[in-house]
């Protein structure tokens, strides 16, 4: 029988046992107190757009800077800068000393076809390529080449600073630590949950002066955001990571640099999350009260300046027309008048010019999300009886589970428990080993998938949005653009959209079409701060089921559930 835990919707949920990781995070011996990187008035344009504008960044020793921003603004270029994978059109990035060690996590696993365990964590430690390099230059002082023997000490030296040494001796525990297989089975075999955590194990395992982390803690269960924030605090080398887990900004960062999505700079705030939320908000009214005041006074010059020449040019009227004085001297001072009131108004646009233009606050995009209803649907949603559901090592069952109508259901557990699988077993995208499933004829469905699976392939995303969400082309296209996906994203194929174009896509579908159930695993995956916020609304005022996998603290807690399941309880004993 399924175990349910019912809790008011106000209670913080419960998590899992907590796993504890003693893992000592390495450093490069080129020293990490003095090493520094610095990038300095850097430019980067896509096409005709620019992307980041003269940008300037010192990661030192010690920093754990965040970067933020809205989806699309520059954070991932930004990082691809900084590691040297992206040369910027203009200034420059200098590492000191110039041996000082970068590694770049990027936001997605990125294995290669056939790539190992061991393989996977020996490139993304960067220790694959030093490895290589130090054989190159073996080859080469063995052959005498000019200037071999310094390029080998070089060598040498960076592979043993990034623990090239005794990597496989260190990896074997991580990985057993994190339920990882240590062997030559393939990264393409692991579930989504196992491939976020041999992300973690990379992070754990690297030896580096600067890591830069694309959102690290995507797809992470408890334990390992844990271990995560623990390696980021206690890391003595800099780091830089974009992340839109607000709870992990809060307990890590000690600056924060915000990429402008219109002026395409960046802006440093010091003091950590908590003091740029409030420097930010007081940065806003600052911002609003000096262009008030400036608009006030300008309109007020402009005003005066009008007066000014509108009585000017009515004394000057006047002291023209002799049939309304025939006095040629009153004429005469009347007209002295008149000039000297068009003299006040020179005086008046002089003193406007002078003012100091104050800049109007833009207000960045926000997104607008209502998740459409079709309505109640089945008074039974799914239900599963006796069920035994298998898939690679995870076996569920005999599983016993009824969710009604409005039902609203948070499925926990570690990575790699099993959530995903139930959920397939669910909607009847895995068959079932033993026992009967259920789905009610009134259910329709609208789910996000943890690999954003809907949305991938060759189409471009207009066709493929015309189809599932069965608007026209017009409709299309303006729905989208309201979820930023404009008229360079609607074009592209779905599978070189970033994560975040295909999440926000998948919102969109939400907004277009209606469900009686929503399906969500990890949603909150690659969305920006605002729109994780509207997503937050949306689902508190959703009238139909929800199925929620999050790992997500302040997302789990914002969005009401009546239950909770914990998928271990649900596991088949060994044997059975």
């Amino acid at each position: 029988m399924a175990f349910l835990r019912f809790r008011p919707a106000s209670r913080s949920v419960s998590v899992t046992e907590r796993i504890q990781f003693d893992v000592r995070v390495g450093h490069s011996h080129t020293g990490w107190m003095s090493s520094s990187l610095v990038a300095r008035g850097i430019t980067v344009s896509r096409g005709s757009r620019v992307v980041l504008d003269g940008v300037d960044l010192t990661v030192a020793a010690g920093d754990r800077i965040a970067v933020v921003g809205p989806n699309g603004v520059g954070k991932t270029t930004l990082l691809c800068a900084l590691a040297g994978q992206l040369a910027p059109e203009a200034g420059s990035v200098s590492r000191n000393p110039a041996t000082a060690t970068v590694v770049h996590f990027p936001q997605q696993a990125g294995a290669r076809p056939g790539e190992t365990v061991p393989g996977y964590l020996a490139r993304r430690t960067g220790v694959g390529a030093a490895e290589a390099a130090l054989r190159e230059a073996t080859a080469s002082l063995a052959a005498s080449a000019p200037g071999a023997a310094d390029a080998y000490s070089i060598a040498l030296d960076g592979w043993l600073a990034l623990g090239g040494a005794d990597l496989a001796e260190r990896a074997a525990p991580v990985c057993a630590r994190l339920g990882l297989p240590w062997s030559e089975r393939a990264v393409g075999a692991l579930s989504g949950g196992q491939s976020a955590r041999l992300r973690l194990a990379a992070v754990l395992l690297t030896r580096a002066d600067v890591l830069l982390l694309d959102e690290p803690t995507n797809d992470l269960d408890a334990d390992g955001l844990e271990a995560v924030e623990r390696t980021v605090a206690e890391f003595r080398g800099g780091v830089v990571f974009v992340s839109h887990d607000r709870a992990f900004c809060a307990a890590t960062a000690t600056r924060v640099v915000e990429i402008d999505e219109f002026s395409h700079g960046v802006t440093g705030f010091s003091g950590g999350w908590q003091a740029y939320l409030r420097e930010r908000a007081a940065a806003r009214t600052r911002a609003e009260q000096d262009y008030a005041a400036y608009a006030a006074a300008h309109d007020t010059l402009v005003e005066r300046a009008r007066r000014q020449r509108e009585w000017a040019r009515s004394g000057t009227r006047r002291s023209a027309d002799p049939r309304r004085e025939s006095d040629k001297h009153i004429r005469f001072r009347e007209t002295q008048r008149a000039q000297r009131t068009a003299a006040g108004a020179a005086r008046t646009d002089r003193v406007r010019e002078r003012l100091t233009e104050v800049a109007e606050p833009r207000d960045p995009w926000e997104l607008r999300l209502t998740i459409a209803s079709d309505g109640p649907g089945s008074r039974i949603a799914f239900s599963l009886a006796d069920a035994v559901v298998e898939r690679g090592d995870v076996r569920l069952g005999p599983v016993n589970l009824t969710i009604g109508a409005g039902d609203r259901l948070r499925i926990v557990g570690p990575n790699g428990s099993g959530k995903s699988t139930l959920i397939g077993a669910l909607l009847g995208r895995l068959p079932l080993v033993a026992g009967r499933r259920y789905v009610g004829p009134g259910v329709v469905v609208g789910e996000m998938d943890q690999a954003r699976d809907e949305l991938s392939g060759s189409v471009v995303l207009l066709d493929a949005f015309r189809f599932l969400s069965g608007l026209s082309p017009m409709d299309s296209r303006t729905l989208l653009a309201k979820f930023r996906l404009g008229a360079d994203a609607v074009t592209r194929p779905l599978d070189t959209l970033s994560p975040g174009e295909r999440t926000r896509a998948g919102l969109a579908l939400f907004q277009a079409r209606g469900s009686t159930c929503l399906v969500l695993d990890e949603p909150t995956n690659h969305l920006d701060l605002p729109a994780i916020e509207q997503l937050e609304s949306a689902l508190a005022d959703y009238p139909g089921t929800l199925l929620l996998v999050t790992h997500d603290r302040q997302l789990a807690g914002a969005v009401p559930v009546t239950a909770e399941l914990d998928v271990t309880t649900l596991r088949a004993a060994p044997g059975r």
